[in-house]
């Protein structure tokens, strides 16, 4: 999969099936949808092509009104969301800089600069809630009159369920809010994950007797949509994922500068990697449980506590799994 910073490049497929969004999540009504743009492109002879915007849309207005706080959470860093589209079959990605310039466009203004001159569209998949344009004027039907005169086609796809609720990046950071690390697994398809380079720390984990994995969470002023102590799995140091527990937050007992971190310890550390092997490897993290919240302790000393009966916890979930596996192949 190539991946354009903005579509002024000469590698830029000549012609293209796209389809529009933010993708946070790549949750499994992204993924039907992509399926169908993937079918459509192939049909076609054209490329797979996404259209995504970083910063969130969302983020760029919230800074602009001076509030922040009124930003999405993330599910995904970029990272993430582009691993995720590759393996959803996509070609190209264009990231566009979500900017004064293109929030300002109007409706035509878009259609013509940016998927005309700019993507060479020949198809055009959006969601059935589709807005575009500044003051998200544009539509689905302006869209697709738009496409009549300008010679490409445009198809919607509905809404996607499961277990009769509609799929969404909302309805994701909701479940991941509220901890519910199963319904997330359902609702993306796959356990949720975070990854990136293991990067140095304070090493403050050797003294605790617990060494750590640091992982920052995409750029600096992102907010993930969960937070707290995790059962997680880790890819990418050994040939098996290796088990673990891992913190998301900003560390409040021992930082707490608003930086996000996921701090990862892995029960059983390879030998052959030594204790400085792990630094600069891409791993991945699947979050597949949440322990607890994040809480600030008075000193290092119930840090210490708090975190070796975390590693008990989830010592024992891993074993209830066993448990529960081992059970269901005795069953006749």
């Amino acid at each position: 999969m190539q991946v354009f910073r903005g579509f002024h490049h000469a590698a830029l497929a000549p012609a293209c099936a796209l389809t529009i969004g933010n993708f946070d999540g790549v949750h499994r009504g992204h993924q039907a949808m992509l399926a169908l743009l993937r079918s459509e492109a192939q049909h076609r002879g054209l490329s797979c092509t996404v259209l995504t915007f970083e910063p969130h849309p969302r983020d760029f207005f919230a800074q602009l009104a001076g509030k922040p706080e009124l930003a999405p959470a993330r599910i995904a860093t970029l990272r993430d969301k582009l691993s995720e589209l590759e393996r959803c079959g996509v070609d190209q990605v264009v990231v566009l800089p979500f900017e004064q310039r293109l929030a300002s466009l109007s409706p035509d203004q878009f259609i013509d600069q940016v998927l005309v001159q700019g993507l060479h569209a020949q198809y055009v998949l959006v969601g059935d809630d589709f807005r575009f344009g500044a003051k998200r004027a544009g539509d689905y039907d302006f869209l697709d009159a738009a496409g009549n005169r300008r010679g490409f086609d445009v198809a919607r796809m509905m809404s996607y369920e499961v277990h009769g609720e509609r799929v969404s990046s909302s309805v994701v950071r909701d479940a991941l809010g509220a901890g519910q690390m199963s319904n997330v697994t359902g609702l993306l398809g796959r356990p949720y994950s975070i990854s990136g380079h293991i990067v140095h720390g304070r090493k403050l984990g050797r003294d605790l007797g617990c060494r750590t994995l640091n992982l920052p969470f995409g750029h600096h002023n992102h907010k993930p949509a969960t937070s707290g102590i995790f059962v997680v799995r880790t890819h990418g140091l050994a040939p098996q994922p290796l088990e673990g527990v891992a913190s998301l937050g900003v560390r409040p007992t021992v930082e707490d500068a608003g930086r996000v971190v996921l701090e990862v310890h892995c029960f059983d550390w390879p030998a052959e990697l030594g204790l400085e092997g792990g630094y600069g490897k891409i791993v991945k993290v699947d979050l597949l449980h949440k322990l607890r919240d994040e809480v600030r302790y008075d000193g290092l000393e119930a840090l210490q506590a708090a975190i070796h009966q975390d590693i008990a916890d989830a010592r024992g979930f891993f074993e209830a799994q066993r448990r529960g596996t081992q059970a269901q192949s005795l069953s006749p």
